[in-house]
């Protein structure tokens, strides 16, 4: 047997339908076209697309020059370690995942109580996200709020930086601070584009709106030769149309247009595109995923297939009120499809409550999903050696393969065993003392949390860190 490996895959869109949809986002670049804000930014629109197709703050795309801009955006990135290893190469091969995102709180993960996100917050969760291998970034976990709001970027940036060798997904809340942020990272460790560890992250407003605070940073960390994440967020119904197809339509028009800027910027800038394809309750004002949010995403996923570039996802993230019955099956469709498609990033694992709180123990259930949907994923083996015909024929009607010896071999990795879940049979279960799943998942996390330690490079880290944002001018 040529390949005796059987691995699901999943599809959605066959090459008419993804062929369609980039026609409609074509016609939408065309007409109305985007708004966009920064007079600079426009300036450069102009420099490739000509003086016509710019209307007052309007800027109308055309096919040609998104088709040059997909030619020249890089189909694989590398992606490497803060010590410079090799993490991954993003859109090469399976899905990758991480934790985050700016959340405003912080959930205990015994009583389920919120407090206000703060930097010993910050530097545990970077800590469980390193310690735990299928998370192969961090992003940034939550908007620091124990500092001076001027600082509150640079603070949870050096927290995270300390306490990780992991890639970092960076977001700002303050868009003024974003170059200090990189400042701050490039004293540290010195040029970020060699071996880049640093990944921004991006959102245009949508509908169709490349407002002058992302474009500038998207300018400053394209110059400094950064990849960057260029993601777009829909409430269907209110930001994007209500239906699915025209939710895809605004959003990948939204995407090209953004690619389109980073190619003009520098031909050949990496950039990794992606949606978060929410919906939007009029009766409640709650954003929220649906199932066809995951298609979406699958969809999304697939088009950036097509177009050979690397693809950024949602990681299903934000429902539920903690860790939940209400989260779980959000987080389950979504690793599971992830892992079935082209290999993308899912960046933003743990957050609750419409995204404003982080649960750590959403974090550990999360990872607990993405090492199983890896398993499946990966498949099973179809060969003479997995059948093993002679052991079957040699044991025969009535037997058992307790004993085998191809049992004994195998038995180690042959299924999946949790390190949180014990199998119980109901006497077992009973002799525990009835134990629910939700506390012994919460009780796994308190122990987790309370192992952890300081990597040897904190202090230093740290230090040089405080040092330099202290020596920053105060803003006007």
């Amino acid at each position: 047997m040529d390949n005796p490996n059987v691995t699901p895959r999943l599809r959605l869109l066959d090459m008419e339908h993804i062929e369609n949809i980039h026609q409609y986002a074509l016609a939408v670049l065309a007409n109305p076209g985007v708004r966009v804000d920064s007079p600079h930014t426009r300036q450069l629109f102009a420099t490739r697309l000509g003086r016509a197709a710019i209307q007052d703050d309007r800027v109308c795309i055309p096919a040609d020059a998104v088709e040059w801009a997909l030619k020249s955006a890089p189909p694989v990135i590398d992606i490497f370690q803060r010590t410079g290893q090799p993490a991954f190469q993003l859109g090469a091969d399976r899905a990758r995942f991480g934790i985050g995102v700016t959340t405003l709180f912080y959930q205990d993960p015994l009583t389920d109580q919120l407090t206000p996100f703060t930097r010993s917050h910050m530097e545990q969760m970077v800590r469980l996200g390193d310690s735990l291998p299928n998370f192969d970034v961090i992003s940034t976990v939550g908007i620091v709020q124990d500092v001076p709001p001027h600082l509150s970027d640079l603070y949870a940036t050096l927290d995270m930086t300390a306490n990780t060798t992991k890639p970092l997904v960076v977001l700002v809340s303050d868009e003024n601070r974003f170059p200090a942020v990189l400042d701050l990272l490039e004293h540290l460790h010195g040029d970020l584009s060699q071996r880049p560890s640093i990944i921004p992250y991006f959102n245009p407003v949508t509908p169709l709106v490349l407002n002058a605070g992302t474009t500038e940073k998207m300018s400053e960390a394209i110059q400094r030769g950064l990849p960057l994440i260029f993601s777009n967020y829909s409430m269907a119904g209110a930001s994007t149309p209500i239906t699915p197809a025209g939710t895809m339509v605004v959003l990948l028009a939204e995407l090209l247009a953004g690619l389109v800027l980073s190619q003009l910027v520098r031909e050949g800038a990496p950039v990794i595109l992606g949606m978060l394809p929410a919906f939007f309750d009029m009766k409640t004002l709650v954003n929220f995923y649906d199932p066809q949010s995951m298609l979406i995403n699958l969809a999304c996923a697939e088009i950036m297939e097509y177009y050979h570039l690397p693809h950024c996802g949602t990681s299903g993230s934000g429902t539920g009120w903690g860790p939940d019955l209400l989260a779980s099956d959000t987080y389950w469709v979504n690793h599971l499809t992830a892992c079935l498609t082209k290999g993308g990033l899912a960046p933003f694992v743990g957050d609750t409550l419409t995204s404003k709180a982080f649960s750590p123990v959403n974090m550990i259930y999360v990872h607990e999903v993405i090492e199983q949907a890896l398993r499946y994923s990966r498949g099973l083996r179809l060969d003479e050696q997995a059948v093993n015909l002679p052991e079957i024929q040699r044991i025969g009607p009535g037997g058992n393969f307790l004993t085998s010896k191809f049992t004994r071999q195998l038995y180690p990795t042959a299924y999946y065993n949790s390190p949180i879940f014990p199998r119980y049979s109901l006497e077992k279960w009973e002799a525990a003392g009835s134990p629910r799943a939700d506390k012994t998942l919460r009780q796994y996390t308190q122990r987790l949390l309370a192992e952890l330690s300081a990597p040897a490079f904190y202090q230093d880290l740290l230090a040089r860190g405080e040092s330099f944002i202290q020596s920053l001018p105060s803003p006007a």
